[in-house]
């Protein structure tokens, strides 16, 4: 047990957005995430909301993994472990709602071991378990969640009334959000968010605003804060694996743009020295292996 000095590090965001439907949660997720990495290709949403996430295939070519009931946790756990061995930055989760309400979630899981109070012990680790595939997970990794909605009769500006929606608790087990790097809900039918929580502090306390690219943007500037080129060049520099220079590349991924022209040069120069290692190999074993025959 050791006293640290507290020091800023690089960080995967976690990240929520929440809201009733039709408030723009898959869409507002992909803008969100495309600022994050600036690369469709990187981007996998595992969708378990009818396949709505190729609705919006005309933004970009992201990857689509649909999940289907039943929506136990280990079937989310699987599928974000698929989307991580295929080197995707940022994954989207529409929704995790399903994991505790779904048929086969959570909570059907509970009644059908009887719905007693004592069954959650059982139920509980695994649900845990997903939330710790979420926060382990070594990309950014961006949740949906679904509210439940209740309506009111609205006054407008003219004096007219009008029926408005709103998105009230979220519908995922109660603790989720504290979990999160920032929480965004939205709370119409415009697309406008608000901050419930914000580790950043980028959006606490500021008006509504509308989810885009630029959100992502501003939240990996703030993930890169403390990060040095300097520093990430000398590890690069004395790296003497391939395995290791792709784990630089993805410890410094904020960095990527100024990292991956020195990552490619210390990559080229490790294949140089294995080129030449094997070469002598082949030169000093055929001698070795005259050698042995004039002794004979």
């Amino acid at each position: 047990m050791k006293l640290q000095q507290a020091q800023r590090n690089q960080v995967k965001l976690r990240l929520g957005l929440s809201g009733a439907s039709g408030f723009g949660k898959t869409y507002s997720a992909l803008l969100l995430a495309y600022g994050i990495t600036n690369d469709w290709s990187k981007i996998a949403i595992i969708d378990t909301e009818n396949n709505s996430a190729n609705l919006y295939a005309h933004l970009g070519s992201f990857n689509v993994l649909p999940l289907n009931e039943p929506y136990t946790p280990e079937q989310y756990i699987n599928a974000l472990k698929t989307c991580e061995k295929a080197s995707m930055e940022v994954i989207i989760i529409d929704s995790i709602t399903h994991e505790w309400q779904g048929k086969g979630g959570c909570l059907q899981i509970h009644e059908q071991l009887g719905g007693r109070f004592q069954d959650w012990a059982k139920v509980t680790p695994r649900h845990q378990a997903f939330i710790d595939a979420i926060l382990h997970a070594k990309c950014h990794v961006v949740t949906t969640v679904r509210r439940k909605v209740d309506y009111s009769m609205d006054s407008t500006s003219n004096g007219k009334t009008k029926v408005v929606k709103h998105g009230l608790k979220a519908i995922t087990r109660e603790g989720f959000e504290y979990e999160l790097t920032a929480n965004f809900e939205l709370i119409n039918e415009n697309h406008l968010a608000k901050a419930s929580k914000d580790r950043t502090e980028l959006f606490s306390g500021k008006p509504e605003f509308v989810i885009n690219a630029s959100t992502g943007r501003k939240l990996m500037q703030w993930c890169n804060q403390g990060l040095s080129v300097d520093q990430a060049r000398k590890e690069i520099e004395v790296c003497t694996t391939i395995e290791g220079l792709r784990h630089l590349y993805q410890k410094y991924i904020g960095l990527k743009e100024l990292t991956h022209p020195i990552i490619i040069n210390r990559k080229a120069e490790l294949e140089a020295i294995h080129s030449q290692v094997v070469s002598k190999k082949e030169i000093i074993n055929p001698l070795k292996t005259k050698e042995h025959g004039t002794n004979n």
